[in-house]
């Protein structure tokens, strides 16, 4: 097929747009295959107040409370998840990104859900997550769960799969699929899978 650039665009222009239209394409599919109402892909929640559920699979701690209301994040509410989020190993506490949470809030009302997120991983210092690259594969060297930027996350009942898919169509931050181990990771940097 020949494309014809105008004067004001480069070949790089066109390359980039079909790489583009690909990608939306790639997660339209995966909305539909979720069963998402593909007009929600993208969608970011616009609520008065937001309360999320948090169960920590090593330290088997559970918080349910408000982080966000009238329009302002709650700074005690934030600091008590990220206690909840801190490094388990060291009892290393960082603040979390207020966009993580976010993600997971919308994440959970795409689903449809009120269950709690399970959390695997959170805040991972510097040293936890050294050691972790020594006995496992796939663990990134600059990590944004060291920045308080990322979580691995279950929730009970509800597919891993689904729970990709679903935040896939929300093209909020990056997203992965640990099939094995079935659960995601979320996190806030540059919006991209695997």
């Amino acid at each position: 097929m020949l494309i014809k650039l105008s004067d004001d665009q480069s070949h790089s222009d066109v390359v980039s747009s079909k790489r583009k239209f690909i990608k939306q394409l790639a997660g339209g599919a995966l909305v539909a295959m979720a069963g998402i109402n593909p007009s929600l892909a993208g969608f970011r929640t616009l609520s008065p107040h937001k309360t999320l559920a948090l169960e920590h699979s090593h330290t088997g701690e559970k918080l349910k409370l408000t982080y966000y209301e009238n329009g302002r994040y709650i700074k005690p509410a934030l600091k008590e998840i990220s206690y909840l989020l801190r490094d388990y190993n060291n009892d290393h506490v960082h603040t979390i990104d207020p966009f993580l949470l976010d993600q997971l809030y919308d994440l959970s009302t795409l689903l449809g859900t009120h269950r709690p997120f399970y959390i695997i991983s959170g805040y991972r210092s510097p040293v936890t997550n050294a050691v972790m690259r020594k006995h496992h594969r796939g663990i990134a060297k600059d990590s944004l769960h060291m920045q308080g930027r990322a979580i691995d996350i279950q929730i009970e009942g509800i597919d891993a799969r689904r729970i990709r898919n679903a935040a896939v169509a929300m093209q909020s931050g990056g997203v992965g699929y640990y099939r094995q181990s079935e659960f995601v990771h979320l996190d806030t940097g540059n919006v991209r899978t695997w």
